[in-house]
C-alpha cells in the first residue's frame, strides 16, 4: 500500500485555508476516487491529472487511487489542486520521493499535456501558507513574481509537470519551449476574467501608461469642487458632487487617483491580493502600487456592488476599489437597495456577505465619490433652462440618496456651470495633478506622524471619541458646529464627520490644531451653506 501527501490552499473569498492533498494506493480495481467536499471544476481534475501524468512521460498507476482533500468541512473549488494532486499521486506510486513532498505547497492548474498553467489567487494562498508556516512553495512560471512578493518564502517556478518531477527527483530538468517573440502566451489566458479589468482603471492599457493619464489642470474653471477633491484625497473623506451635465463632475473623480499618495507596501498586498482573486490582475505587474479606481455602471446589482455570486461570493466593486476609489456616476439611478447596501462598509471598512456556501469577510475600505444631477433632466438649477420637471418628481429623485448613506458623506459641493471665460482659456488656468499631489502627500505625513502608534492613518478613520478627548481643537473652534448639531442641521455623527474634515483642512494649511476657520470650511463643505470663508484652490 503506497500513500503520499502534498499540500495546497483553498481560498475562501480573499482568505487562504491549506489543504492537505493526501494520495492513497490500495490492490484493486484501478479507479480514481476524489473525496473532501470538491466542486465540479475540481472533480474534472481527475482528467487532467490523468492526462498530464501520462504525457509528462510517467506511468499512472494501475491500482485503486483514493485522493483526499482535508479538512473536507472547507469547500473547494478551482483548478489549483491539480499540481498538488498529480504529486501527491506520484509520490504514492514512489515515482518522487513522498518526503520530499510532505511539506510543500503546490498551486497551478495542469493542461493534458503537462503544462503547468497560471492560476488566479496566487499572492493571497502563498500568504496563507506563510501564515501556516511553509517555507516552499510551487507555482506556475508565469505567477512566480507574484508568488516572490511574500517574504520569507523560497518560490519555485514551474513550466510544466516534467520539468518539477525531474527538480525533485534531483534529474536534469528539461526545457520547455514558449510561446515564441510576436506570439500570444495562451497560458496567461487563466489570469484574468475576460472584462473584468474595463471598469477600474486596470485594464492592460490603462496599466501600461500607454493611455493619456487625466490631469487637473485639464479642468476649466471649478474653484471649489477642485479645493473639496483635494481636502477629499488628503484625509480620506467621501464626496457628493452635484451639479447641471457637463459641469464636470465624472472629470473631477477621475482625477481624483492622480492626487493619491501612493500605496504603501502593506496596502499594495491588500490591493494586489483582492485583485489576483477577482481577476484583474494585469500580467506582468505582479503588485499594484497605484490607488485603484473602479466606476460601475448605474444598472449594477446589489451582488455586483458588495460581492457575491453562485456559491462561495466572489469580491464586489467596493473591494476592487479597496484603498482607492469608487465612483458612483448618475448616483440617484442607482438602486435605492444598492446604495443603501454601502452604509456598512462606509463605516467599518469591511464587507461580511453570508451565503449557503458560507461567510466571507472582504475588505472595503474606499473612498467614496457621487455625482448626481439635480433633477431627472438636470436643469433644475439653471436659470432659463426650461426644466420641466414637477416638484414631486425632484423630490423622488433627490430622495433616491437617502439621508442615512448622506450622513456617511462629509463633503457636499454643487458643481456650477463652466464659464465662457474659463471654458476657452481667457481665466486663471488650474493646478496640475501634481502640484495638488505634492500638498496631499504632505498633509498625509502630518496626519500620520499625529496618528502614529495608533490603528488609524488618515483623519477619516479616527472615533469621534478620540476627536473629543484626546485630538481637541482650538477653545472655541466649535461653536458654530455646536449651534448647527442644536438647530438639527447636524447630527452626532455630521459633528464628528466636520471635526475630521477640519483636521484635514489644518493639516492642507500647516496647521498644529483646527481653528474656527478650519471648522467653518468644514461646515460649508458638509452643508453647502456659505460661511464667509475663502474657497479658493490651492489656498485655504
Amino acid at each position: 500500500m503506497g500513500f503520499a501527501r502534498a499540500c495546497s490552499v483553498a481560498l475562501v473569498g480573499v482568505e487562504g485555508v491549506v489543504v492537505e492533498v493526501q494520495a492513497d494506493l490500495e490492490p484493486g480495481v484501478a479507479a480514481f476516487t476524489l473525496v473532501g467536499l470538491p466542486d465540479k471544476s475540481l472533480v474534472e481534475s481527475r482528467d487532467r491529472v490523468r492526462a498530464a501524468v501520462v504525457n509528462s512521460g510517467a506511468e499512472w498507476p494501475q491500482k485503486k487511487l483514493t485522493v483526499g482533500l482535508s479538512p473536507a468541512s472547507v469547500p473547494k473549488s478551482g483548478s489549483g489542486f491539480d499540481l498538488a494532486v498529480a504529486c501527491a499521486v506520484l509520490g504514492a506510486a514512489e515515482r518522487i520521493d513522498p518526503t520530499a513532498i510532505a511539506d510543500m505547497v503546490m498551486i497551478g492548474e495542469l493542461g493534458l499535456d503537462g503544462r503547468v498553467r497560471p492560476v488566479r489567487g496566487v499572492l493571497p494562498a502563498v500568504l496563507a501558507a506563510a501564515e501556516a508556516g511553509y517555507r516552499h512553495v510551487v507555482v506556475p512560471e508565469q505567477t512566480a513574481g507574484e508568488a516572490a512578493l511574500v517574504p520569507g518564502v523560497s518560490v519555485l517556478g514551474v513550466r510544466s509537470l516534467r520539468q518539477l518531477i525531474a527538480v525533485l527527483g534531483d534529474e536534469p530538468v528539461p526545457e520547455e519551449p514558449d510561446a515564441g517573440p510576436g506570439r500570444p502566451d495562451t497560458m496567461l489566458a487563466g489570469l484574468m476574467v475576460p472584462g473584468a479589468g474595463l471598469g477600474t482603471g486596470l485594464a492592460p492599457s490603462a496599466a501600461g501608461g500607454a493611455a493619456h493619464r487625466p490631469d487637473l489642470a485639464e479642468v476649466a474653471g471649478q474653484g471649489r469642487a477642485r479645493k473639496a477633491l483635494e481636502v477629499a484625497a488628503a484625509g480620506g473623506h467621501h464626496l457628493l458632487l452635484s451639479g447641471p451635465p457637463g459641469a464636470g463632475k465624472t472629470m473631477l473623480a477621475e482625477r481624483l487617483t492622480a492626487i493619491l499618495p501612493p500605496l504603501s507596501r502593506q496596502e499594495s498586498l491588500e490591493v494586489t491580493a483582492v485583485h489576483s482573486v477577482a481577476g484583474i490582475l494585469p500580467p506582468g505587474e505582479p503588485l499594484i502600487g497605484a490607488a485603484p479606481y473602479c466606476a460601475p455602471h448605474h444598472s449594477a446589482t446589489m451582488q455586483s456592488l458588495i460581492g457575491g455570486g453562485n456559491g462561495l461570493p466572489r469580491p464586489g466593486a467596493v473591494s476592487l476599489a479597496h484603498r482607492g476609489v469608487l465612483f458612483l456616476d448618475e448616483a440617484p439611478e442607482f438602486s435605492v437597495r444598492a446604495l443603501d447596501a454601502l452604509r456598512q462598509p462606509l463605516e467599518s471598512g469591511h464587507v461580511v456577505v453570508a451565503r449557503a456556501a458560507g461567510v466571507v469577510r472582504l475588505p472595503a475600505r474606499f473612498l467614496m465619490i457621487l455625482a448626481a444631477n439635480p433633477c431627472p433632466c438636470g436643469r433644475h438649477t439653471l436659470a432659463g433652462a426650461g426644466c420641466e420637471c414637477p416638484p414631486s418628481a425632484v423630490r423622488r429623485y433627490q430622495a433616491r440618496l437617502s439621508g442615512p448613506l448622506l450622513d456617511r458623506v462629509d463633503l457636499r459641493v454643487e458643481v456650477e456651470p463652466v464659464g465662457r471665460a474659463d471654458l476657452m482659456g481667457s481665466g486663471a488656468r488650474g493646478e496640475s495633478s501634481a502640484e495638488v499631489a505634492a500638498r496631499v502627500r504632505e498633509a498625509r505625513e502630518r496626519a500620520a506622524e499625529r496618528l502614529a502608534g495608533t490603528p488609524w492613518t488618515t483623519n477619516s478613520e479616527v472615533p469621534g471619541h478620540e476627536l473629543r478627548t484626546r485630538l481637541v481643537a482650538a477653545p472655541g473652534a466649535l461653536m458654530a458646529a455646536e449651534r448647527d448639531m442644536e438647530r438639527g442641521l447636524l447630527t452626532a455623527r455630521g459633528l464628528d464627520r466636520v471635526l475630521r474634515v477640519a483636521w484635514t483642512v489644518a493639516d492642507l494649511r500647516g496647521a498644529g490644531r483646527p481653528d474656527a476657520s478650519d471648522v467653518a470650511v468644514a461646515l460649508e463643505l458638509r452643508t453647502g451653506i456659505q460661511r464667509g470663508v475663502p474657497m479658493r484652490a490651492g489656498a485655504l
